[in-house]
């Protein structure tokens, strides 16, 4: 018997790169996905040459192909929600700017990455223009860490009172609601500034012991969007998606030579 629409997974659609090493990205994405009950649809911006031990190389797909994927997706699902990783290049970035254009999702989180924690760009510098220029007036969610929110926002991120300021310049460019992940302040402080800035929330947490720390920003992200996908507010969605976060670091096997992934 055919399932009514009632009893169908919500779809969640991810654009994001390749991590060969499934710490983050697409792969990392999905499993993340597959976690929280939904239905995971992909589109890859990009191949990369990478392991725990750090992003070898980057190969952008073109814009065309990306286009052309998320036409398809589009045409065939019913998508509750988007999450948006690494995009590479300027022309990942418009021809994804052009999509959510098209489609006016009402659940789309950002995830602006823009450097590896091994030092590798993951976007271009023309692709950081065309994302803060168009992509973050098109999205509901954007969730950098704080080396991301310095530089979207161009001031320095060094404890709470800077976080406050980068997010309030990060609403001026259009972002309306932000979440500045904080794992690397001590105590461990997320900052959740709603509705440009209209409403605040913090979320304090403590220090794990883990090496196995990649991809923590994916699967926040992705958890954030399969949340809001289900139907959780704001504040609901992030803490279950913090929670995730916190449980998977915790119970992360220790895995390859470098930093492990965390799912």
């Amino acid at each position: 018997m055919k399932a009514g629409k009632k009893d169908q997974r919500p779809v969640v659609l991810s654009i994001a790169g390749y991590d060969p090493s499934s710490g983050a990205g697409i792969t990392a994405d999905i499993k993340t996905i597959a976690a929280h009950g939904c239905y995971g649809v992909t589109c890859i911006t990009a191949l990369t040459v990478q392991s725990t031990q750090g992003v070898r190389s980057v190969v952008p797909v073109s814009g065309k192909v990306i286009a052309a994927t998320l036409n398809e997706l589009a045409g065939d699902f019913e998508i509750a929600a988007v999450k948006i990783g690494m995009l590479a290049s300027a022309g990942a970035a418009k021809a994804v700017a052009a999509f959510l254009k098209r489609h006016r999702f009402n659940m789309v989180v950002l995830d602006p990455v823009l450097v590896s924690s091994s030092g590798a760009r993951l976007l271009s510098r023309d692709g950081v223009r065309v994302l803060k220029e168009k992509l973050l007036t098109l999205t509901q969610f954007i969730t950098p860490n704080i080396d991301e929110a310095a530089a979207l926002s161009g001031l320095h991120v060094r404890d709470a009172a800077d976080v406050s300021a980068a997010a309030g310049r990060l609403h001026k460019l259009g972002a309306r609601n932000v979440i500045i992940t904080g794992g690397h302040l001590n105590p461990p402080t997320d900052f959740f500034s709603m509705d440009f800035g209209a409403r605040t929330k913090g979320f304090t947490g403590k220090k794990i012991a883990t090496r196995s720390t990649h991809g923590t920003g994916c699967a926040f992200s992705t958890a954030l969007a399969c949340n809001l996908a289900a139907g959780h507010d704001l504040v609901q969605a992030t803490a279950a998606a913090r929670a995730y976060v916190r449980v998977a670091l915790q119970k992360a096997a220790p895995l390859g030579k470098g930093f492990g992934p965390v799912v």
